[in-house]
């Protein structure tokens, strides 16, 4: 039987919600090596069950919690999977919850942190960074739409029925596919990616389900005939009926064309009451704070002052929603997170907390253009949008509660080309500069692209290279900074990104970027621009009668300026940017080959190394000084860099330890280059 929420000895207004533990297994972390004053961490395995009052004031946002089925105490009841990394001894760690959202199951705190090959059974510590600074670091299943399997962690939300029916409405999905290496690639594709499931379809649905094509968002939809497509459903087990989505495949005889966006619609029915996700996040940290709930891993011992959240892309944007809709505030008054840090998020939210909710669904210029994710508000100042007449911003609830929680928000420059970036710091119409709360710093990794890219770079789907330009020495500085912001409100560094009114965030176009016209290289024609879209008149209920949106209005959109090196200016830039062999953006294009062509490759950026000589530059066309002619040899190139790693170092944005790792990592990239520059100048 499912716990019952617990009183704790305060008054009874002050009462908490509570979890139920199952642990697994508790087993050595990294075969039992030690992480100096933490000692030696145990992975603790297991699940966590949840149950909440659907009448609670601090649950009202939950759409469709009123259709949850509940207990013979009125209670939803709920579940998801748990993973923790943790001291032995609890008291020997630094104090702070390290909550790693997963994105899509996945974990990825300790590829982002301790630079560890990651996966979702983690054994290799890496540089052991976060073990070695005493973090307990906290994974959960939050996702209700995974399937099983590669030990994603899941949530088995409640599905929302109305008088023992299911209810259904409309799902819309979008297959957007690359070049295939098979015929059964090229003619079966899951409607919700792999790994993913979708939305039963009613037997209408089924006979009436709608598909088009077409090229690029903005070009009409074509639709293709009912006849000429199959849609499979299939049944996965491994969760409980009544909550588990199934697997459903799109068949095209004819065959999928790459870049091309194929839509599909279909009435579909049990739709999860999702916005439990926010709840169950909720709910596990001020347990795990408070010591509260059968079976708590740490029992009621108080050994945590304080939880900070991390989340990258997809998990930056559910805290960004998760902030804005109420749920720092746990169901005693209290403040869940005492700091944020929603990385690589754009100016987002997200498809978690509506009916048919789809978690994994996010815009870029290209693919899932219009759909729910990119939405006003999107900046933590209180602002006012002319297209929807509303005034809002993310921390409106979490100020009139006083729970508002440090936030350091932190993106690639490939935010602002892909997912609206520049949003989360100006007005919504791209004409002023916003001002942050005190609570908030916003950082800009100049130079960079979503997730740093390969090295030796490769062109993936794009016209060039990927970019390799790496933040996560960075990142890790700022999760000190942010840790002793929280525990002793230490001030962090300033915020660091381009604005308007130091000229340094402007028009995105190239004659206002003054991105170099460098030879063989096309430069964006287009950008992601957030659209304000119209799903119907119950939207603002969570409810989309409308399939496709009808587009209402589009907000404004900005770039960072570049220097004569084509790299951004105004922003924190890795030390390989400010010190560049290459220029680095956070745009790329796509190729004829992949379809769409000169379309964004969402996400991605460009790398364009810089010419070797003055005379390579000359013979080549290449506006940009060389090699030789910035740094003369290695020697020289590797004196410029240690000193921009001193500075930032100096100014809080590094740590002392990263240096080495940094300047090593250079030499050898730096080296074959400069080796070429001395051969072609004989």
């Amino acid at each position: 039987m499912l716990s019952t929420l617990q009183s704790t000895t305060l008054a009874p207004a002050a009462r908490a919600e509570a979890a139920r533990f199952e642990i697994v297994s508790r087993e050595p972390f990294a075969q039992g090596r030690s992480f100096g004053d933490a000692g030696p961490y145990e992975r603790i395995i297991g699940r966590v069950f949840f149950s909440i009052d659907p009448l609670a004031a601090r649950n009202r946002a939950i759409v469709d919690l009123k259709h949850a089925p509940v207990n013979a105490s009125g209670r939803v009841e709920f579940s998801a999977d748990l993973f923790l990394l943790a001291p032995v001894d609890p008291a020997r760690g630094n104090g702070c919850l390290l909550y790693d959202v997963n994105n899509r199951g996945n974990k990825l705190a300790l590829r982002f942190f301790n630079d560890s090959p990651g996966g979702n059974n983690p054994q290799d510590p890496g540089n052991g960074f976060l073990m070695r600074r005493g973090f307990t670091v906290v994974w959960s299943g939050w996702d209700g739409e995974l399937l099983p399997g590669n030990r994603r962690l899941q949530l088995r939300a409640p599905v929302a029925v109305s008088e023992n029916e299911s209810l259904a409405g409309l799902a819309r999905y979008e297959i957007a596919p690359e070049k295939n290496d098979t015929r059964k690639e090229n003619t079966l594709k899951p409607v919700s990616g792999a790994g993913h499931g979708a939305y039963w379809p009613t037997e209408r649905g089924l006979r009436e389900a709608r598909l088009t094509w077409r090229c690029r968002p903005a070009d009409p939809r074509r639709p293709i005939p009912r006849n000429q497509f199959t849609l499979h459903v299939e049944e996965h087990t491994g969760r409980a009926p009544t909550a588990q989505l199934p697997a459903v495949e799109l068949e095209l005889p004819a065959g999928f064309r790459p870049g091309y966006l194929y839509e599909l619609i279909y009435e579909a029915r049990a739709p999860l009451v999702h916005g439990v996700c926010f709840a169950a996040v909720r709910d596990l940290i001020s347990a795990l704070k408070h010591g509260q709930g059968e079976g708590n891993p740490f029992g009621k011992e108080l050994v945590f002052s304080r939880a900070i959240g991390f989340g990258v892309s997809q998990s930056g944007r559910f805290l960004r929603e998760f902030l804005y809709s109420g749920f720092n505030q746990d169901e005693a008054g209290r403040r869940v997170f005492e700091g944020l840090m929603p990385h690589v998020a754009g100016a987002g939210l997200g498809s978690f907390n509506h009916r048919f909710a789809q978690p994994t669904a996010y815009g870029t210029q290209h693919e899932h253009h219009d759909w729910p994710t990119d939405r006003f508000p999107f900046a933590y100042e209180t602002q006012y949008d002319p297209l929807s007449k509303n005034t809002d911003g993310l921390l409106r609830r979490a100020l009139a509660t006083n729970t508002a929680p440090k936030i350091m928000h932190t993106q690639s420059e490939a935010e602002y080309w892909s997912r609206g970036g520049s949003l989360v710091h100006t007005d919504v119409r791209g004409t002023r500069d916003a001002a942050p709360p005190a609570n908030v710093r916003i950082y800009t990794f100049g130079g960079t692209q979503h997730g740093p890219g390969a090295y030796p770079p490769k062109p993936g789907v794009g016209q060039a290279a990927e970019n390799p330009g790496d933040y996560r020495p960075q990142l890790r500085a700022l999760l000190l900074a942010l840790n002793a912001w929280c525990d002793t409100n230490a001030s962090p560094p300033p915020s660091r990104h381009p604005r308007i009114d130091q000229g340094t965030l402007v028009g995105w176009r190239q004659s206002e970027t003054h991105f170099p016209r460098l030879p063989g290289v096309r430069y964006p024609e287009v950008i992601h621009q957030p659209q304000w879209l119209d799903f119907g008149p119950h939207w603002r209920s969570g409810l989309i009668t409308r399939q496709p949106p009808q587009v209402r209005g589009v907000y404004g959109v900005l770039a960072p300026k570049c220097g004569a090196d084509g790299n951004a200016l105004g922003c924190l830039s890795p030390p390989e940017v400010i010190v560049p062999l290459a220029t680095h953006t956070g745009w790329g294009l796509r190729s004829r080959e992949a379809g769409a062509e000169d379309e964004l490759v969402g996400l991605k950026g460009s790398y364009f190394p810089l010419p070797a000589t003055h005379a390579e530059g000359v013979k080549s066309g290449d506006p940009r000084r060389s090699l030789e002619e910035r740094y003369r040899d290695l020697a020289g190139y590797l004196r410029r860099l240690s000193g921009a790693c001193r500075k930032l170092v100096k100014q809080g944005y590094l740590l002392e330890e990263d240096v080495p790792r940094i300047v090593a990592r250079q030499k050898k990239r730096a080296a074959p280059m400069f080796t070429q520059a001395k051969q072609e100048g004989r």
